[in-house]
């Protein structure tokens, strides 16, 4: 065979931004809905640069009605006049021209920290819309120009007069790129308060103009305002809004020579760490030094306190990381003037001189707080140290319960019913709400890949529960065995035994508070499961509509229905003769029906049967529906928003009453079809 030829003609060369449409994802993590948002986030951390550097105290994002999105800000302008080399406007250079900007400049005119370093956010976007629209204000004129996939259609012009200085962006996002160009006002309004808080004094406008919205986004109001003059302090509050707090929030910063070290924290009487950090306003979710320095600094600034106080005698150990962590909750931003980003979505700092900086400060400023407040210092002490006696506590619980049972040969929980499969990647777990539906799970399933787990009752609630506390309990103990990975300090997630774990309970009030805790369960103790996509939740019908010898599942109302259409059947009728048919029935048939717990409607057309448990469906039902992979729907569960998870589970599981009872009446009017 002829060998192939490899020569100058083979290499491609892709000019100007076709390299960001060849391959987006390099640039904006993803074509789903996260990387569309990316766009708006590109786009709001320029303006976001702005304020930083004192120039602009006002952003405003809209959502229009032809799916478009306007960014728009008070501050210098984008420069519109000529490129000396280049020859054209620098307004077209910074949007048609990867790493064009004012973040490469050698002297102060430009940006002294900047979150865009990369310097290819704009011109990214403008890659990846099928229209953009710049408008600028500066010199009393408006200068505009128009694009398409990254080129300009258009030279620059001057189209009119005005007061205003800034600058506002148009974009459209290119529908033939993302998965879904319809935009999210829960994630830009997460984002952007985010934003608003780590910048202060800035105003973010966010503003939806769309005649349409999706059904996601009708809880929230057509207008958000953010403007925080409290800073990261009034972050610190807001992520600990449902919890029991310890003092008001630390605060501090200082100016070093490495960049700008601002830190908040508070401590709670939780048993969970919050510690967010940022760079340059951006989110920097796998930490980096800065974080690295922050954790040392606590440790050792808390533990030096407490020698010197004598809280800690001096035949007692250290109060090691975990201790002085657990219950806190912390923002940890720094500004510098070249960090070392990990990807172009930011997520680690590699600036080792952070470390240091945010060491030192953090050593400095806390000492500081401690001597001024010694009530809360003495009450922080005292918080790290309960939860040291609870780790050596935990330590021995888990020495003689996990560590037994999964290093040492302890056999597998008697009520897993395993599969056959030794080969983690191909197999599955369910975890099932009762032994009704656990005996229909295990004649159901595929004995070579998947195992059942049935939980007697509901679960032990972990937001309220130390570790030695949650080992203790049987179900709790059974579900991290047949896990295999451990917990805690002997967490090893090479031993997971399955790569799916599938959490089925029923469509009632008491399956979706199992589901919850087991949730709490997994987000507290195995948020790596999580993050690695392994953990599951199963999608049982809700509806059986059978029409002869012909049978539907529906998963929904609104599927139900059309089913029901499809077929010609009057679901207005149904309903009548539903409502009628008590008085019709017999006590007999009243009490089988009682009996089975279960709804049967029926008209001369067909019967729905409404399921209000997995044990109602017998073993091929559910192989069908539920668990054979060929037929079945299950959601993947995510930690898209982790902030916002946290304080979801701890307003609904934790042990404040009040944020519990908001929520409940906040959300009420929405519950559809509740079971009481």
């Amino acid at each position: 065979m002829a060998k192939s030829e490899y020569s100058a003609q083979q290499i491609q060369v892709l000019e100007g931004l076709e390299p960001v449409r060849k391959r987006p994802g390099m640039y904006i993590g993803s074509t789903d809905i996260r990387g569309l948002h990316h766009l708006v986030y590109e786009i709001v951390d320029n303006a976001i640069d702005e304020a930083m550097g004192g120039y602009c105290d006002t952003i405003t994002v809209m959502l229009h009605d032809d799916g478009s999105v306007s960014v728009e800000d008070n501050g210098r302008g984008i420069p519109v006049d000529m490129h000396p080399k280049l020859k054209r406007p620098a307004l077209e250079i910074v949007l048609t021209t990867l790493h064009a900007g004012g973040k490469f400049g050698g002297d102060d005119s430009g940006y002294k920290v900047s979150g865009g370093l990369h310097g290819v956010g704009s011109s990214v976007v403008n890659a990846l819309s099928i229209f953009m629209r710049a408008e600028v204000y500066r010199d009393g004129k408006i200068y505009v120009q128009e694009y398409s996939r990254g080129k300009p259609t258009m030279d620059m012009k001057v189209q009119g007069k005005t007061d205003k200085i800034g600058t506002k962006i148009i974009f459209k996002p290119d529908k033939d790129i993302f998965d879904t160009v319809d935009f999210s006002m829960d994630m830009l309004m997460t984002r952007l308060r985010q934003q608003a808080y780590l910048t202060r004094g800035v105003t973010i406008a966010l503003l939806d103009e769309r005649p349409k919205r999706p059904e996601d986004d009708l809880k929230h109001p057509r207008l958000y305002r953010f403007h925080f003059e409290g800073g990261i302090a009034a972050y610190v509050l807001h992520l600990n809004e449902s919890k029991d707090r310890i003092g008001s929030p630390i605060w501090f910063e200082k100016d070093t020579s490495d960049g700008m070290v601002e830190v908040a924290l508070q401590y709670t009487q939780a048993f969970q760490e919050i510690v967010v950090s940022f760079a340059n306003n951006i989110h920097t979710s796998e930490g980096g030094h800065h974080l690295t320095g922050f954790k040392a600094a606590l440790t050792r600034t808390i533990n030096a306190y407490a020698r010197a106080q004598s809280l800690l005698k001096e035949k007692e150990e250290n109060l090691t990381a975990d201790d002085v962590r657990e219950g806190l909750t912390a923002v940890v931003s720094v500004r510098l003037k070249e960090p070392q980003f990990e990807g172009q979505t930011k997520s680690k700092l590699g600036n080792a001189e952070m470390k240091t900086a945010v060491e030192t400060v953090v050593n400095e400023k806390l000492a500081q707080y401690f001597e001024e407040h010694p009530g809360e210092g003495k009450e922080i002490v005292g918080k790290c140290m309960l939860a040291a006696r609870a780790r050596l506590a935990a330590r021995a619980a888990r020495d003689s319960v996990i560590r037994k049972g999964i290093l040492e040969g302890m056999t597998l929980p008697g009520k897993l019913a395993d599969c056959s499969s030794k080969d983690p990647s191909e197999c599955e777990l369910f975890i099932v709400e009762g032994d009704s539906a656990g005996g229909s799970a295990k004649q159901g399933r595929n004995r070579e890949f998947q195992a059942i787990l049935p939980l007697r009752g509901k679960i032990l609630n972990v937001e309220q529960a130390r570790l030695d506390k949650m080992l203790a309990n049987n179900e709790i103990r059974s579900l991290i065995i047949a896990i295999g990975v451990g917990i805690g300090e002997a967490k090893d997630l090479t031993k997971l035994r399955y790569d799916r774990v599938v959490i089925m309970t029923d469509a009632d009030v008491d399956g979706a508070h199992i589901r919850t805790l087991l949730l709490t369960f997994f987000f507290r103790y195995f948020p790596e499961l999580i993050e690695a996509g392994h953990i599951y939740i199963a999608q049982p019908p809700l509806y059986k509509i059978s029409r002869g010898k012909e049978a539907r599942y529906a998963f929904s109302d609104a599927e139900k229905e059309g089913v029901l259409k499809e077929w010609g059947v009057d679901a207005q009728q149904m309903q009548e003769t539903e409502e009628e048919q008590p008085e019709e029935v017999n006590e007999e048939e009243a009490l089988v029906k009682a009996v089975k717990n279960k709804e049967v409607r029926k008209t001369a057309r067909a019967s729905v049967q409404r399921y209000k448990g997995l044990g109602e469906m017998n073993a091929e039902q559910l192989a069908e529906t539920t668990m054979n992979p060929d037929s079945r729907s299950m959601l993947r569960v995510t930690m898209e928003d982790a902030e916002k998870a946290d304080a979801t589970f701890t307003t609904l599981m934790g042990s404040e009453v009040a944020p519990r009872r908001k929520f409940i009446q906040t959300h009420a009017k929405t519950v559809k079809n509740l079971d009481v």
